[in-house]
């Protein structure tokens, strides 16, 4: 049974509010107990433009992308479940650089069952000047639907583990990430 309240002076009953506040509520309790999508988050890799022909990686960059792939992972939290990536390993080096693979990471990510598929990469300007971008893609689709870049201006650990930190806060978590189940 629906009881009508008379209205207040500003047009609203106390019924009406409180009605507005519970479907608020709910609202906001379905939301939060949503499960968090599961994303394949794939190590973070090194592009420098200025070697012809490619080059390794230096053991100090080898380690600093390890870092930095390990910063992105805490800095998405509880925002997404991450998913093993281990199984496709043999498949992430076929692909590699999965920068340059035109949406091959959202393929093995769908492949793993993972939503997402987040990746970055450093692109080495000089010595001491970096950009470090990353993306999150569908992995149904390959559509980005998340992607942001910071220049790193020294090459230090903590630069490059501040880079991350700042890029995901600051770009890809400006507002939670959009729940497709």
């Amino acid at each position: 049974m629906v009881r009508f309240l008379p209205r207040s002076r500003s047009g609203w009953t106390l019924g009406a509010a409180l009605a507005t506040a519970a479907l608020s509520s709910l609202a906001a309790t379905r939301h939060a107990e949503a499960a968090p999508e599961k994303a394949a988050i794939f190590g973070v890799e090194l592009f420098d433009p200025g070697v012809v022909g490619g080059r390794k990686a230096r053991p100090d960059e080898v380690r600093r992308l390890g870092l930095v792939t390990e910063e992105l992972r805490k800095a998405l939290g509880d925002s997404v479940e991450p998913v093993d990536v281990a199984p496709q390993a043999a498949e992430i080096a076929k692909q590699a650089p999965l920068y340059k693979c035109d949406g091959c990471a959202a393929a093995i990510a769908k492949t793993l069952g993972a939503d997402l598929a987040v990746s970055g990469f450093v692109e080495k300007g000089s010595n001491q000047i970096f950009n470090l971008t990353v993306t999150i893609a569908e992995a149904a689709t390959g559509k980005v639907i998340r992607g942001g870049r910071v220049v790193i201006r020294a090459d230090t650990d903590d630069t490059w583990a501040h880079a991350m930190r700042w890029v995901v806060k600051n770009r890809l978590l400006t507002e939670p990430l959009p729940n497709r189940s």
